[in-house]
């Protein structure tokens, strides 16, 4: 069953990645507005739009995928074709694409799901969002709880295919900690994401 019922926006922001990394979290510091979030992974389960009619414009979390306690194998992997097949269906639309993952566990849990046979979920969403020409951003949350900062990032840019250092990539990597309101970083690549597609109108939404 695929997600139904996107407002007709003409531009949107999404944010993907796997389940319990804090998207509905920082969704909710971009726009002001509580969405449900709990410890329990796997409760957002259909996209929760935020949307302006005036500017056509909306943030949209969609639903983590990956390993949910409780959650049948067969139901996560119906839950990541619907998020893949939302931004390819809607990606002339999407002016970012941004990939929420862990900063203290990301690295840990792409090494652990690295063989010849499977490419790790946020590796292989990275490379998706620019096949479908949507820019990608990385938004590393909870770095609060990273101590090795510059090494830890250092390492994701690296499994994504990223040359380090991360810093000569600070306008597709943000450190952010959403829980606290430190999302500056991201609120930054996203004006400028909003300059490139000539949308200073939502300039006011990344302020």
């Amino acid at each position: 069953m695929t997600f139904d019922g996107r407002p007709d926006r003409d531009a949107e922001v999404v944010l993907v990645g796997r389940s319990n990394v804090g998207k509905s979290t920082l969704m909710r510091e971009l726009t002001g507005h509580d969405f449900t979030t709990g410890k329990k992974p796997g409760v957002t389960r259909q996209p929760n739009h935020y949307d302006w009619a005036p500017e056509s414009f909306m943030f949209t979390d969609l639903p983590g995928f990956g390993f949910m306690s409780g959650v049948e194998e067969d139901r996560r992997e119906a839950i990541k074709t619907d998020v893949v097949r939302y931004v390819e269906e809607n990606a002339e639309h999407v002016l970012a694409g941004v990939l929420v993952v862990d900063g203290k566990s990301a690295v840990d849990i792409i090494d652990r799901h690295t063989n010849d046979e499977e490419i790790p979920h946020d590796v292989e969403l990275f490379s998706f969002l620019q096949d479908v020409d949507v820019p990608p951003v990385v938004a590393v949350n909870k770095m609060d709880k990273v101590e090795d900062r510059d090494a830890r990032l250092n390492e994701l840019c690296e499994r994504l295919g990223l040359y380090p250092p991360w810093q000569q990539w600070d306008h597709i990597v943000a450190p952010v900690t959403a829980k606290r309101g430190s999302i500056e970083p991201l609120r930054e690549i996203l004006r400028e994401r909003f300059r490139e597609a000539k949308r200073d109108d939502l300039l006011k939404f990344v302020s």
